[in-house]
């Protein structure tokens, strides 16, 4: 059968083990003529991956789940090129094996060996690392242009309202978010740091203390924002010093200033860790303590608002921050230009501020985001203004084409 352009197959792009892939219907691969008529598409092999390395006309796949194979590439396979994003294939091109570079991603189906070390690939179909690269670009410009975000005060299933409390040049204001039947939902995984690992999730999921972000559009007046996609999550707010270190175990403990018990913090891969300077520290300490006392609804009280969850919260002129439409400068944006620490550079007794996972049974929690070179903060400002100054939870930088879903 002849591979035709314009064949509708279904891609859905989704993530496993944090990488993006390719989800595709064995019935569609046969009516594409992509894979073999003459026996049933069920028993042919599919492997979806990361290229590792290309030796000839051998391709090593690092594939989302179990251990390497070798994919066999013959004259007969059958290799396409589309773009992230795309269902189709009608826009797919065809590319040959030495366009393949290691780094992109592929869905391979054929007939495995015996022991599914190796693959002979009738089909193989391409998402370059450059063209996915691009996308997470583009996402990421566009998170920043025309998203918002703060902490969940309501939700009205009935109407399809949140409504976040957000902080922005000392007051805090409410934004009613909503969403339609086109919005799309996701939600934090409760264990991940990985934007990658958020999942499809309903309205329902989100309560109040929550975190949300979302991109839309925001109203004249801006007092309203209609979403195109949400992002929400239940994290938990870590401020205190810092009582031991494991660099084997890659853990930092820390005893809590609000609930004065230990915490043990893993500090993952995707963890982000910072060190402010003490100028500037100072600044945003300085900041955040008159801005307190300006508000009676602020920061102080309670905790409500999001200091940096509406991009944009608080953060001095000059720092590095980003001047946002909604007035202000984006921390998040801030600490992204700040040189990335490691355990190496904390030291028993060093105050830390810490956005976190809810945390295992165990009591471990994961680490988000961990700011050390705080001291100013914690001696100036209420745990609430703390606790809301890196409560806008890193979007992060999907993988993979999760940026295109």
């Amino acid at each position: 059968m002849v591979l035709k352009r314009g064949t509708v197959l279904i891609l859905t792009l989704a993530t496993t083990s944090g990488v993006g892939g390719f989800g595709v219907a064995a019935p569609s691969l046969v009516k594409a003529g992509l894979a073999p008529q003459n026996q049933p598409a069920s028993q042919s092999a599919k492997s979806v991956g990361t290229v590792k390395a290309i030796a000839g006309n051998a391709v090593t796949l690092a594939p989302d789940s179990g251990s390497d194979i070798t994919v066999l590439v013959q004259d007969s396979t059958r290799m396409l090129r589309t773009a992230p994003g795309q269902t189709s294939l009608k826009e797919a091109t065809p590319i040959k094996l030495q366009d393949l570079q290691i780094g992109d991603r592929i869905l391979v189906r054929g007939q495995a060996s015996a022991d599914a070390k190796s693959l002979v690939a009738s089909a193989i179909i391409v998402m370059k690392r450059s063209d996915i690269e691009q996308k997470q670009e583009s996402e990421r410009m566009d998170w920043q242009k025309r998203g918002v975000g703060g902490i969940v005060s309501a939700v009205d299933a009935g109407s399809g309202t949140i409504t976040i409390s957000t902080m922005t040049l000392g007051m805090v204001k409410k934004l009613a978010v909503h969403i339609s039947k086109d919005t799309v939902i996701r939600r934090y995984a409760p264990e991940s740091v990985r934007f990658d690992d958020a999942r499809p999730g309903t309205l329902d999921q989100i309560k109040p203390g929550d975190q949300l972000r979302a991109r839309g559009s925001r109203s004249a007046d801006g007092s309203e924002f209609a979403a195109e996609e949400i992002v929400s999550g239940s994290f938990r707010n870590i401020a205190g010093t810092v009582s031991s270190i494991d660099a084997a175990q890659k853990t930092v403990n820390v005893m809590d200033a609000i609930t004065k018990k230990p915490v043990k913090v893993k500090v993952a891969a995707d963890s982000q860790m910072r060190k402010l300077p003490p100028m500037m520290a100072q600044r945003i300490a300085m900041r955040l303590k008159g801005e307190a006392g300006a508000s009676p609804g602020g920061a102080g009280a309670g905790g409500s608002a999001s200091y940096a969850s509406q991009p944009g919260g608080g953060v001095p002129p000059g720092e590095g921050g980003g001047p946002r439409s909604g007035g202000g400068f984006d921390f998040q944006q801030m600490l992204n230009r700040l040189p990335a620490a490691t355990l190496a550079d904390l030291q028993k007794g060093d105050a830390v501020m810490i956005v976190t996972t809810q945390g295992t049974t165990s009591g471990e929690v994961t680490a988000i985001t961990l700011l050390s070179g705080v001291e100013p903060i914690l001696t100036s400002s209420s745990s609430a203004a703390q606790a809301a100054l890196l409560s806008s939870w890193s979007l992060g930088a999907p993988s993979g084409e999760a940026a295109a879903q």
